[in-house]
């Protein structure tokens, strides 16, 4: 364990975050806030120190505009003993809206190099990225936001993409998803450091009703990335309609007044994924939802999406989110607790 002195004089492990122009705020702002509740909630005499570092000690201006400044360069950075290395990521929108993430060659040299330095490694969002081009997720699974998924796993075949829970971990490397899943990867290094009882002590100080696992899914149906063309998206809304009835791809090709090859096509092309792999995550959306808000039966939550039998409810979920309905309504009904 990497500890050193804290300027309040307790004993605490160094997280290093990396800093870059255009780097996403929440990335930056969120895990922080996470790690200093740890000594409030807890009577052990160590903690966290947390340092922002970036090439050079001028001001950053992150995607939101906000200007951050760094407490040391990468190079005194790379003199130190990190417990944490957490690296952020950043993006950029072209004019057809497709979101794109980014990587600064210098930038990921310094993670490479700190890296040698660090007992755990981390990315939040499409940081992931980052890591990748350092070499640092080559054979392992790793996971970014949805909407650069399919880039990583392009650019980086060496990587095994899961773009569905909310982070991994891979031995002593972690990766995040999207957003705000970077409080639920933080509260984990907590848990891991400090046990569950003061990862959870520091959620409800959060006013985050839950502490999300890792298996629990990013994926959300409605939040997926506008189609590029109408008729998917006509499909979706069809689906989405008819989620209760039974599905099959000749009905869905009628109405979409296309060949069922073709529509296989553009599903595959435009959502990464079949209409009946999608159709199958579009119930398990549903169903996740009244889990979370309703007292419904599973035999009546199996009826209402589509799934027929509550067998096939419980399959569904064990391949979709590695758990049972059961146990997902235990951890995410929202008034539990």
């Amino acid at each position: 364990m990497d500890i050193a002195e804290g300027p309040t004089g307790t004993v605490e492990r160094l997280i290093v975050i990396v800093l870059f122009d255009g780097v996403d705020l929440l990335d930056v702002t969120g895990p922080p806030e996470v790690f200093s509740l740890v000594q409030r909630e807890t009577s052990d005499a160590t903690g966290y120190h947390v340092v922002l570092a970036a090439e050079t000690l001028d001001p950053v201006t992150t995607s939101a505009g906000v200007r951050v400044l760094p407490d040391l360069t990468f190079r005194e950075a790379s003199t130190r003993s990190i417990d944490t290395l957490l690296v952020p990521g950043s993006v950029e929108v072209d004019s057809e809206r497709r979101v794109r993430a980014l990587t600064d060659p210098a930038v990921v040299g310094w993670v490479k190099t700190l890296a040698t330095r660090t007992r755990r490694v981390t990315s939040v969002c499409v940081g992931a990225h980052i890591l990748a081009a350092a070499g640092l997720l080559d054979g392992k699974r790793a996971t970014t936001h949805w909407s650069t998924a399919q880039q990583l796993a392009a650019e980086h075949p060496a990587v095994e993409v899961d773009a569905d829970p909310i982070f991994i971990r891979e031995g002593d490397v972690w990766t995040g998803a999207g957003i705000s899943a970077c409080l639920d990867l933080s509260l984990a290094l907590v848990a891991e450091d400090f046990g569950e009882t003061t990862a959870l002590r520091v959620a409800r100080q959060l006013v985050m009703y839950l502490k999300r696992p890792s298996g629990q899914s990013q994926f959300s149906v409605p939040l997926e990335p506008v189609s590029l063309t109408r008729r998917v998206e006509d499909v979706r809304h069809y689906i989405a309609r008819n989620i209760g009835r039974r599905l099959t791809l000749a009905d869905i090709a009628a109405y979409a007044h296309v060949g069922e090859r073709q529509l296989a096509r553009v599903f595959k092309a435009e959502l990464g994924m079949t209409p009946a792999a999608y159709i199958e995550s579009a119930r398990v959306e549903r169903a996740r939802n009244q889990l979370e808000t309703t007292d419904a039966t599973l035999d009546r939550i199996a009826s209402t999406c589509g799934f027929g039998t509550t067998d096939t409810l419980i399959r569904a979920f064990r391949r979709k989110l590695d758990t049972t309905p059961t146990e997902y309504r235990r951890r995410f009904r929202a008034d539990a607790g």
